[in-house]
């Protein structure tokens, strides 16, 4: 072999999705941890798109119980968990990969709902509600 070449090594990680993210993955994978083989040190990111799961999706990755950016070089026997977007959680103090949140969740509530509506609004929930609502109202609201 020339004095150059060298072949990637091959390492074991370990990595499980959560919530939604799940829907990309084969059942077999699905809500549990499992372990992947790469040859390197690819980024997370990579890794994780590798996998089927587009990064836009992802709001939050723990390596070994730590924050971690998309950049992250993934290590032999790390222990990686990955998050979709948190709807009722505030995680800014500890997500790397934005300043704030993807999406910001918003209701539509039907006639009989109006209790909900006034519980959401006080947890300071952005929710729509009247009484008088129809259900194509409604259909064209949440489009």
């Amino acid at each position: 072999m020339h004095k150059f070449c060298h072949t990637l090594q091959k390492i074991s990680v370990y990595i499980r999705f959560y919530e939604e993210l799940n829907d990309f993955l084969t059942p077999d994978r699905r809500k549990q941890e499992f372990a992947v083989s790469v040859k390197g040190s690819p980024s997370v990111r990579h890794l994780i798109e590798s996998l089927g799961i587009p990064h836009a999706e992802v709001d939050l990755i723990l390596v070994n119980g730590r924050s971690a950016l998309f950049s992250y070089p993934v290590k032999d026997k790390d222990r990686i968990s990955v998050y979709p977007v948190f709807e009722t959680f505030d995680i800014s103090t500890v997500s790397k990969l934005r300043k704030k949140p993807l999406r910001t969740p918003k209701f539509i509530l039907d006639v009989h709902l109006g209790r909900l509506s006034k519980y959401l609004r006080i947890l300071g929930f952005d929710a729509y509600y009247r009484n008088d609502c129809r259900d194509r109202r409604i259909v064209d609201l949440s489009i």
